[in-house]
């Protein structure tokens, strides 16, 4: 029987289609947090105006049109005037703000913010807007708030008088442009960063200087003036031509480099063009100032924002005539009139290819600006495409093609964010026949006899039955050679790529992740099959019982039911590795995220918990933290006479002629594996320093650069690898153990740096010291953790209180000036996510509760010297615990703490301890001494 061909797509099927195929808005910023909705005028969503000329948007066509829309969205009564509108708005948010935003977010797979704007700490950080849509966001980073924020942080402390210094300005330059290119650098690299944007547009202009090195020269003396404007605290604003200049050409430069060939495209750069606040000149916000820009840089995709209005027509001969150029159609929904939306989009297709035009909202502030945009675009949209199809122009099967491209597949293929579209193609039959209409003086030429629904009918009411065919998401004249992703974007495959170029030799990956009792786990997987995962967005999936394991491989609970579900791995890229030269195999190493079936995060994961908190410091706080560790390590030479692994002394100090900064010949004669330690450490790219000996037999420092936390704890677990195995190699055992020896102890004390500091006293002193105790159940984790505190040792002693360079407080405070504090009270025990976790949220809480006095005060002397009426003066009234026991009590009863770290995380690590001290409770004092040598 022959087969019957599918009917050809109609226009009900284009309505259903442009009604509801998913969104990715290529360009949005993020909501404003609700206790500031007052701080911006409402009547904005239409309107560039401020001021005075705000008051005449009422009477303006896109005003009105969308007042109308939204009297539907708020179910007002159709004659409601403006102010019952709002009323009925305010009762929304009252009563129901979640329904209001999810039905503001419905049809958005996902967004690409820009979380640029000026005061962060009254913005939602970009990520929590993935609770409305079905993919994570992404961010686009402003490169002139990168900038302004790097200068306010290198001038915040001079003068005028450092202006008459010789090198005052010249330091600050290489300063700042050192800086500007490291987080640019950095911002390629993150696999959250789907793009960069520029708003010179409205700063200076598009008239930019196109060579690199003119725009360079230029610099000099402008870039004087704006540091004297910095320091004289009149504002951060960059708004000086040649600076603004270099900012984009050094960006632009950055992203040309190192591309795996001379046809690979950058990630994305995004310039506002067109629509702009009264700040903006119209006459040089005309992107063909671009033209030289555009060739000089030819794979770098260049997306120009707003439609370029009213410079459509210029913006869309530049996307049709250069292969990397393309053309976004935000923001005119819903600030322009109808018709004028209509027009701007006939002037795009005039000689715009379909696969070079992007949808974005430019959605800020308020969750209706994202739903008027969603609805007017698809609703011009439709109404023109339809008139394309009834002239001939485009067929029913084009138009849909071309829609699934403009909301979806141009951005998701540009921005490589291999998102999957997810959409049920059927449409629910009308009840009549479909028949031709011939009569062209009808809108469509495809037209049923029963009532045709309106255009925005389907967006909220979605219909699921039909017998209409299925028709690919794939647009029907794509270019073969940019086929659709086949799997979700999991990794950054550009991050990846690179680094096998750099490192051909690697034939093993070690993947890695670090359990609550700190022990680092691993699957090691060839590079092949590595490189296959990646590319296919694969993880690697492990029993959930293999997080609640203790160090003997025993299930912290016979019954343990967790053995029934999957935890899946997934590689941070960001912390690919190359291990050191003495591996049996070239190597690499890669730390990594807990991932639930479908991708998202474990809420136990304390990798992701340590970086969400990170992000809460960052987005809400407008804050950011460098980490630096001090990594104290026993080396340890086994006993010859000893055979027995569970003798009570298997093993001596590797030196006993040793004191702290010392070099004996004894010392000396063990300098060569110590050597290779050094040279391993250079060689993988991990910045050490100092290196010294400490006090304890056969104990040395080593200190390493200031990093991102994430970033500072991926290198600290790595360079402990490097430390453990070169020890082995030479046949001796590195050991983290607080107390391998009578004496002095081994810690791994943790320095942080607040930036800016203005607030650091918050945190540290507000936050950080009011839950030291319940912090010392996750930075001292075991009984002998709390040998190592003592008091008149420099060991951070046993009193709750902080100093200024003070060691015998567990809290010591380094500079004010630069907001850096020392945690004394953590050792290698500690899982150091969870620890650096729990400080950061104590941290928060502090900053929180907006304290500006503090009981207590900073200490010059020993806490342990003075009497009780003493450190009364000083507001000291707490011990450290002196036991685990006494630590996890505190962490208990810290209701504030628990909640800001997470009940999952603070269940599964009190869960995991229990076990583990009921196991250790069961060892002989030398056993249990060995056992944990051996494992840290």
């Amino acid at each position: 029987m022959d087969q019957k061909s599918p009917p050809r797509p109609t226009i009900d099927q284009l309505r259903h289609v442009a009604n509801n195929y998913p969104i990715i808005d290529n360009h949005a910023h993020s909501l404003i947090i609700s206790t500031h909705l007052d701080m911006i005028p409402f009547e904005t969503i239409t309107t560039e105006a401020q001021g005075r000329a705000l008051r005449d948007t009422f009477k303006s066509l896109p005003h009105l049109r969308a007042a109308k829309q939204l009297r539907q969205l708020y179910e007002c009564e159709e004659d409601a005037d403006w102010e019952d509108t709002l009323e009925q708005r305010i009762e929304w948010f009252r009563s129901d703000p979640e329904r209001l935003h999810y039905r503001c977010f419905e049809g958005v797979h996902a967004l690409l913010i820009e979380d640029g704007l000026a005061g962060p700490e009254k913005f939602h950080p970009y990520d929590y807007h993935d609770r409305y849509t079905k993919a994570p966001s992404k961010r686009i980073v402003r490169i002139e708030a990168v900038a302004e924020r790097l200068m306010e942080s290198i001038v915040q402390h001079a003068s005028e008088d450092d202006l008459g210094k010789t090198k005052f300005l010249t330091d600050t330059w290489l300063s700042f442009t050192d800086e500007f290119e490291r987080e640019i650098q950095e911002a390629v690299q993150d696999y959250e960063v789907a793009g960069f944007k520029t708003v010179v547009c409205y700063r200076t202009g598009l008239d930019i200087e196109p060579e690199y090195e003119q725009a360079a020269r230029a610099v000099g003396h402008p870039f004087e003036r704006y540091v004297k404007n910095c320091i004289r605290k009149r504002n951060y604003r960059i708004e000086k031509k040649p600076l603004n200049d270099y900012l984009v050409l050094r960006t632009l430069e950055i992203l040309s480099e190192r591309l795996p060939n001379s046809d690979s495209l950058a990630k994305p750069f995004q310039l506002h063009t067109g629509l702009g606040d009264n700040n903006i000149n119209l006459l040089e916000s005309n992107p063909a100032f671009l033209q030289p820009l555009v060739e000089n840089y030819p794979n770098v995709p260049f997306v120009l924002l707003h439609s370029a209005y009213p410079y459509t027509r210029e913006a869309g001969y530049l996307a049709t005539v250069y292969r990397h150029v393309y053309l976004d159609v935000g923001e005119v929904f819903p600030m322009v009139s109808r018709d004028g939306q209509r027009a701007m989009l006939r002037q795009a297709m005039e000689l715009v290819p379909g696969s070079k035009l992007l949808y974005s909202s430019d959605g800020q502030w308020f969750p209706e600006a994202y739903y008027l945009a969603n609805m007017q675009f698809r609703e011009v949209w439709l109404d023109l495409l339809t008139e394309y199809v009834q002239k001939g122009d485009l067929t029913p099967n084009q138009a849909i093609g071309m829609t699934k491209d403009i909301l979806f597949n141009n951005s998701n293929l540009l921005y490589d964010l291999r998102y999957k579209a997810v959409f049920d193609e059927t449409i629910q039959i009308p009840p009549k026949q479909l028949t031709y209409n011939p009569n062209p003086d009808t809108n469509s030429p495809y037209q049923s006899s029963a009532a045709t629904p309106g255009p925005n009918t389907d967006l909220f009411n979605r219909a699921t039955t039909s017998q209409m065919p299925s028709t690919p998401s794939v647009s029907p004249y794509s270019q073969p050679t940019f086929p659709p992703p086949k799997v979700p974007q999991v990794y950054d495959t550009q991050l990846f790529h690179k680094f096998k170029e750099q490192n051909p030799e690697v034939k093993l990956i070690h993947i890695q992740w670090v359990d609550y009792l700190a022990i680092i786990n691993v699957r090691i997987v060839p590079i092949k099959e590595f490189t296959r995962m990646i590319h296919e967005g694969e993880r690697i999936g492990i029993s959930q019982g293999s997080a609640s394991r203790l160090q003997n491989n025993v299930p912290v609970t016979v019954d343990d039911s967790r053995g029934q579900g999957q935890i899946y791995v997934e590689p941070d890229l960001r912390s690919l590795r190359r291990t050191h030269n003495k591996e049996h195999v070239p190597s690499a190493t890669v730390l990594s995220y807990w991932r639930t079936e479908n991708g998202s995060a474990l809420p136990e994961d304390p990798r992701n918990n340590l970086e969400m908190l990170t992000n809460d410091l960052q987005f809400n706080h407008s804050m950011t933290l460098l980490v630096g560790f001090e990594l104290e390590v026993t080396f340890l030479s086994r006993n010859a006479s000893s055979t027995n692994p569970h003798d009570s002394e298997p093993y001596s100090a590797l030196t006993n002629t040793h004191g702290l900064n010392t070099m004996t010949s004894e010392q000396w004669l063990q300098l060569p594996f110590i050597c290779d330690i050094i040279l391993s450490l250079e060689d993988m790219g991990i910045e050490l320093q100092q290196f010294h000996s400490e006090g304890a037999k056969g104990q040395y420092e080593f200190i390493f650069a200031p990093l991102p936390p994430l970033q500072a704890i991926d290198t600290l677990l790595q360079t402990r690898q490097v430390i453990f195995q070169m020890a082995a190699l030479h046949g001796v055992r590195a050991t983290l153990h607080p107390k391998p020896f009578k004496g002095i102890g081994t810690a791994s004390h943790a320095h942080i740096s607040l930036h800016p500091p203005e607030r650091h006293m918050q945190f540290f002193v507000g936050g950080v010291l009011q839950h030291m105790p319940a912090i010392c159940a996750f930075s001292m984790p075991e009984e002998e953790s709390y040998t190592r505190v003592m008091d008149n040792e420099s060991a951070g002693g046993t009193w709750v209180a902080w100093g200024t360079q003070n060691r015998e407080t567990p809290l010591r405070l380094i500079s004010p000036v630069s907001g850096h504090w020392e945690i004394r009270c953590f050792d290698g025990f500690a899982n150091p996510y969870l620890a650096l976790s729990a400080i950061i949220a104590a941290g928060l809480l502090g900053l929180t509760a907006n304290q500006t006095e503090f009981p207590h005060q900073d200490l010059q002397l020993n806490p342990s010297t003075l009497n009780d009426a003493g450190r009364v003066k000083y507001g000291i009234t707490q011990r450290i615990p002196r036991s685990i026991e006494e630590a996890l009590d505190a962490l208990v009863k810290d209701g504030a703490l628990v909640e800001a770290l997470g009940q999952e995380v603070v269940g599964r690590f009190l869960e995991m301890k229990q076990g583990e001290m009921k196991m250790l409770e069961g060892m002989g004092k030398g056993e249990r001494r060995v056992f944990l040598i051996e494992r840290y």
